[in-house]
């Protein structure tokens, strides 16, 4: 056999062999073991299996061009070394659809876990109720959550650039399982959501344009306005999370922040994050000034004497004491900022948080002692708000916030299969076949949810 021939049949085969690894990528509905309730919501599910599926369509029809190409008369012309190169390309697109899928078989696969995989669920409810805000701003993403090591969270937002090309089709947030359960989980996770609101409101792009004129204004607080603006997309989210859950939030973050004392006070000017001590002082101070009570310089108090800042150089300190006086104008500023995108109302009014003052909140706990059944009842984001509150104010332990978070998940879970499988139902009144051993399954879950409430 001639060289150019052998090379064309080897690259054959190996193209072949291509294609019959791609056939083995199975949906993920036909091999992932679950409970129906730690399934996910149908919008995420159709969205990541039509993205993948698209990916991996794109892709044989590439291969099968290649095959096609190489025993055409182009292909028997062309040298070994362009014909490889070619198929170094498809190589690299077929491990890029493999990328793309175990980003989302990450995330699945947990679903298989005793109950976590029903609490993931669970969380995925309280982050759809956290992006929704009255008033039709943005079409909310399906979002997915699972957990893994560190003590932060992350997403990747809905309708970026996944690696290999294409837009991702759901929000994936990544949780830190050393939060599983308690009230600071909420803290992280709804600040990922809210990086995900912010980016649907445009709202880092509309506040960066202020920041720069404060800083063309302000003299000597130049460089420190320069500060705000290099770190505004972390504290836009730390703002939704304040506003979301309130004093929840804070307490969230300190746990997340409380570091050794040299990385409290690092200020790198090229972090997005603010350093963690001003940053615990701004959420503070943000509370403040949505939820006015004694219970923010409490709690600031409280953070300076974990972290004083008696023994830090001259140059630190006065970073620090030029941040803490500009910090009043720029909460200001953030509460008060009217985007466009939100048709003239403010972040706060958008936000509706005289529903999370904290007396509310509290009477919303007595009520709820008092009967259990209304807490199920309440939205995800303001059970979470009021266990928060509660726990700030001593009226809860940590065992009981945790005993009680993970019922309030499971439920949530049962609740949006519950909503799915009846939906499904309400479209025909003579379900077809296939549904028929599903709706069957869904029967302890109707059970489950009359005991919890």
């Amino acid at each position: 056999m001639a060289p150019a021939s052998y090379a064309t049949w080897m690259l054959e085969q190996e193209a072949r062999a291509l294609l019959t690894r791609l056939k083995r990528i199975k949906p993920f509905a036909l091999h992932e073991t679950m409970l129906p309730a730690a399934s996910l919501l149908p919008a995420a599910q159709i969205g990541i299996e039509r993205y993948l599926m698209e990916g991996r369509r794109e892709l044989r029809r590439m291969i099968q061009r290649y095959i096609a190409w190489l025993r055409g008369p182009s292909g028997r012309r062309a040298t070994p070394a362009h014909a490889q190169r070619l198929f170094s390309l498809l190589r690299l697109r077929f491990n890029a659809v493999l990328t793309q899928f175990d980003l989302f078989n990450d995330a699945l696969t947990q679903r298989s876990e005793n109950e976590i995989g029903v609490w993931l669920s669970g969380l995925e409810v309280v982050s759809a109720d956290a992006l929704a805000i009255p008033g039709h701003y943005y079409e909310v993403p399906p979002v997915i959550c699972y957990l893994d090591r560190g003590v932060g969270a992350a997403i990747r937002r809905a309708r970026t650039r996944l690696p290999g090309g294409g837009e991702n089709p759901v929000a994936v947030i990544r949780v830190p399982r050393e939060r599983m359960v308690g009230s600071g989980i909420a803290s992280s996770l709804i600040h990922e959501v809210g990086h995900q609101s912010a980016a649907l409101l445009n709202l880092v792009n509309s506040l960066r344009p202020v920041l720069q004129g404060m800083q063309r204004g302000s003299g000597a607080y130049s460089t420190t306005w320069a500060l705000w603006e290099r770190w505004i997309s972390e504290i836009v989210a730390d703002f939704w999370s304040v506003a979301r859950i309130g004093i929840a939030s804070t307490l969230g973050l300190m746990g997340v922040v409380s570091l050794p004392r040299a990385f409290v006070f690092r200020l790198n000017r090229d972090d997005p994050h603010p350093a963690p001590w001003i940053r615990v002082k701004l959420s503070c101070a943000i509370g403040q000034a949505l939820y006015p009570h004694p219970q923010w310089q409490r709690l600031a108090q409280l953070w300076e004497s974990y972290y004083p800042l008696d023994g830090l150089e001259a140059a630190q300190r006065q970073n620090y004491q030029a941040l803490q006086a500009t910090l009043p104008g720029f909460v200001a500023l953030l509460i008060n900022h009217r985007p466009e995108s939100l048709r003239g109302r403010s972040l706060a009014e958008a936000l509706q948080v005289q529903n999370r003052q904290p007396h509310r909140l509290q009477a919303l706990f007595l009520a709820w002692r008092q009967e259990p059944v209304r807490m199920y009842r309440a939205s995800p984001v303001l059970a979470f708000a009021v266990i928060g509150q509660a726990r700030a104010d001593g009226r809860m332990s940590p065992e009981q916030e945790s005993a009680l978070l993970g019922k309030l998940l499971t439920h949530w879970a049962l609740r949006s299969t519950l909503a799915v499988s009846a939906a499904c139902s309400m479209r025909s009144e003579q379900p077809k076949p296939w549904l028929a051993n599903y709706y069957q399954r869904n029967r302890f879950i109707n059970y489950s949810l009359r005991r919890m409430t």
